[in-house]
């Protein structure tokens, strides 16, 4: 049952009588409001991380300007179900055993009185407004359009409480680019107005909230769902990019010598990882796909942009916390594979933008190594209000407040299946899987992780190192657990 809900009276002063005495006098007088975007399968082909050279985001560099980037900021997973789901509930995937798009998190035992961030800011009194993908969805059958929301946390969402997605706008014949493997991985111009595209719904009426006096503090939470697959959009943004001018990522042929069975076969739930990747080459389509995917990232900046727009007219720009987030990265050959699911650097590693009012230097940077698992903690310390206890990240405002500040943790870890997991710091990535073999990366000499140094002696310290902050505990799969 879900919790009492409270006055935006006894809202307030919660918040006074969760601050410590010495700094009441430093406190707005009213809760800030939320701004929470994100947007789906990002990697850093992103003006603020210069993951490829060619990349247009000036929405994001703008946010960029205003608040502080992670540079080295991480999933919990790399696929859709687990990763938002532990971002959403503040349980890593390994304490709850959700490591795939399945099971559905919502019929799952652990999280029966855990609140999920829109819901634990609903509970205390703000109005949460959501709309598109912010838990699991997606556009590949009739029922993932409608996905795994928390339909108890929310005043109003779009297109409606059970359904995260509007309709899709697709070309008349599939797959548009031929493409005889996987229909998934597809991509084509429309035409079609911005407007009348899914995002374009979002981001319309997510902009119209915005524009909407409300009592009290609120929470709103738009999903972008591209550069989520498939590359469906208009002309302009594939104009944006032309063919015989795209760069490609490196691929080095011996690349994946150094590596186990098991990590050359991440991903094969989908097919062979590497599949796609030859069919891209033999077929010459590989600049087409990497063009496709820089066309969608500009058109997610473009409703961005929309978004941040609505907050200005708004007048509470100044009272607005801003978060923007992506689930996971995405591969385009790199490691010869496309997509996700991956615990190499593409899949793992996600743009993170903070903007806290009063809080954050304006174009400030981190390369601290953060995961998206502390954005719960971090929520509820801006607002001042008391962090729930089963949230098991950091509050990254000691970062916020001071750019060359540090966090009582070495490394952030990101997991994909059962006892597959990557720890990441500033420096290093250690990768181990379920059948013991293990990767280690120097990011400073070897920054696309080309050379397994797993066996070097000359690492070993920084080995034993990353391991000490693997999970202690690893729940079995959910899928077959049992009740």
């Amino acid at each position: 049952m879900r919790p009492v809900r409270f006055p935006h009276s006894i809202v307030v002063l919660l918040f006074v009588l969760a601050l410590p005495a010495a700094c009441l006098h430093a406190q707005p007088a009213a809760p800030p409001d939320i701004l929470f975007i994100s947007i789906d399968d990002l990697n850093d082909w992103v003006g603020p991380l210069d993951g490829h050279p060619q990349a247009k985001t000036p929405n994001m560099d703008r946010l960029a300007e205003r608040g502080m980037v992670f540079t080295n900021a991480h999933s919990t997973s790399v696929l859709c179900n687990p990763a938002r789901t532990a971002l959403m509930t503040g349980l890593s995937t390994a304490t709850t055993g959700v490591y795939v798009n399945q099971p559905d998190w919502r019929t799952m035992e652990i999280f029966q009185d855990i609140r999920t961030i829109p819901g634990y800011f609903q509970d205390v009194g703000y109005t949460t407004f959501g709309a598109g993908k912010l838990f699991h969805s997606s556009t590949f059958n009739a029922w993932a359009y409608y996905g795994y929301n928390d339909t108890t946390a929310w005043d109003a969402y779009y297109p409606s409480l059970d359904r995260q997605i509007p309709d899709e706008i697709r070309p008349h014949d599939l797959p548009a680019n031929g493409n005889p493997l996987d229909a998934r991985v597809d991509w084509a111009p429309i035409f079609a107005d911005d407007r009348a595209m899914g995002d374009g719904q979002v981001v319309a009426w997510s902009a119209r909230q915005l524009l909407t006096e409300t009592d009290g503090p609120r929470f709103d939470a738009v999903g972008i769902y591209r550069p989520h697959l498939p590359w469906y959009l208009p002309q302009k943004y594939f104009d944006l990019y032309p063919l015989d001018t795209v760069e490609l990522p490196p691929v080095p042929v011996n690349d994946l010598d150094d590596i186990s069975e098991i990590a050359r076969m991440q991903g094969s739930n989908f097919g062979s990882p590497m599949e796609v990747h030859q069919w891209a080459q033999e077929a010459g389509v590989w600049k087409d796909g990497v063009q496709a995917y820089l066309a969608s990232i500009s058109f997610a900046d473009a409703m961005l942009g929309h978004v941040l727009d609505a907050l200005e007219q708004s007048g509470r720009a100044a009272e607005t916390i801003i978060v923007m987030w992506s689930d996971h990265g995405f591969h385009l050959g790199e490691k010869a594979r496309w997509r996700k699911q991956t615990l190499w650097r593409e899949s793992t590693r996600v743009p993170l933008i903070v903007v806290a009012p009063g809080v954050t230097q304006p174009g400030s940077r981190s390369n601290v190594p953060v995961s998206l698992l502390d954005l719960y903690s971090t929520l509820t310390e801006l607002a001042g209000l008391p962090t729930p206890d089963h949230v098991e990240g950091l509050s990254l405002l000691p970062l916020l407040e001071d750019p060359a500040a540090t966090l009582e943790r070495v490394g952030v870890v990101t997991t994909f299946g059962y006892r597959n997991h990557a720890v990441s710091s500033e420096r290093y990535r250690y990768i181990v899987y379920s059948d013991g073999s293990e990767e280690l990366y120097d990011l400073e000499t070897d920054p696309h992780e080309w050379t397994n140094r797993a066996a070097d002696p000359a690492l070993s310290a920084v080995k034993a190192e990353l391991v000490n902050w693997l999970p202690r505990h690893n729940e079995p799969d959910a899928r077959t657990a049992g009740p």
